[in-house]
């Protein structure tokens, strides 16, 4: 499988030294361009169909993207990112990834893997602490980062998370319909194990690592009631909290950011121990059989 890491530092270098009525045709032209297939394969479109309408420029601004009007806010992130070397660090992460699945015999159903780097913006509600990712469609990985402290460190867990949803992706639909809540956090427990697979636990992510104890305990019994919900839009309440729900018009459940992945995370891991399994094993099995075996609900 190739490898492609787009080079994004460069492209916003070019970005932030255009007009600002230019920065949309630049950013939709040849920033996401070489992710065209896979903005269509999820119903966005690359433009809107009237002045003002859902675009790709849009969309990715829900996602976390910075706003292409903030210069200075750019290239505070872009300082970082160069010091940061993230087009090697990529490349090393997915190469090393791409190995031990390979390894495992598990391939991604592509025979190019694209991936790039973008800007987060400060204080979106969908990034937690500036760093998040897209990897829902095999053959494409997007990052939304703000370097900082707390992310560097953990920016290959969250890449080799990503990598896991094109592994998992490449032997298992996705149907925003028909997804069920036990689907969502098996898909996200396996990702994040996955993730400590490579590089250990103590790069978990702030989704899982944030929630413990009795909220811990509570959240689970919440997800375990409702574990056979079905549909994007109300499994969506248990998997990113209350705070997520309200902004996207969802109904709020009484749960906390990232509650669902959380929960995903000790469902898979009480899973693989329970039942003496490898995350690749895993990887294989679908949500019933794993949910079953982790003994998580009774």
């Amino acid at each position: 499988m190739k490898i492609e890491v787009v080079n994004t530092v460069e492209q916003y270098k070019a970005l932030i030294n255009k007009d600002l009525d230019d920065r949309d045709i630049y950013f939709k032209d040849k920033m996401m361009k070489p992710f065209e297939s896979m903005w269509l394969s999820i119903n966005v479109p690359m433009n809107a169909k009237q002045q003002g309408g859902y675009d790709v420029k849009m969309a990715t601004q829900m996602l976390g993207f910075e706003s292409l009007e903030n210069t200075e806010s750019i290239k505070e992130a872009l300082v970082k990112l160069i010091e940061l070397n993230i087009e090697y660090l990529a490349r090393k992460t997915l190469s090393e990834c791409l190995k031990a699945s390979e390894k495992a015999g598990l391939k991604i159903s592509s025979d190019l893997l694209k991936f790039a780097a973008f800007i987060s913006a400060k204080g979106n509600p969908h990034v937690y602490n500036d760093y998040v990712g897209f990897g829902g469609i095999p053959g494409y990985i997007i990052i939304m980062l703000r370097p900082n402290d707390y992310n560097i460190p953990r920016i290959p867990s969250l890449i080799a998370h990503e990598f896991h949803h094109n592994l998992r992706f490449s032997y298992f639909d996705w149907n925003h319909g028909n997804v069920t809540l036990g689907d969502y956090i098996v898909i996200e427990g396996l990702a994040e194990s996955f993730a400590t697979e490579m590089y250990g636990e103590e790069y978990l992510g702030p989704w899982v690592t944030s929630i413990v104890g009795e909220e811990l305990e509570y959240s689970t019994h919440v997800i375990g009631e409702n574990v056979n919900q079905k549909g994007f839009a109300e499994v969506s309440s248990y998997m990113f909290g209350d705070e997520q729900a309200k902004s996207q018009g969802y109904n709020p459940v009484g749960l906390s950011a990232g509650a669902g992945y959380a929960v995903g995370y000790q469902v898979v891991q009480s899973f693989l121990k329970k039942q003496n399994r490898t995350i690749y094993d895993a990887t294989l099995l679908g949500t019933d059989e794993i949910i079953k075996g982790s003994g998580m609900f009774r």
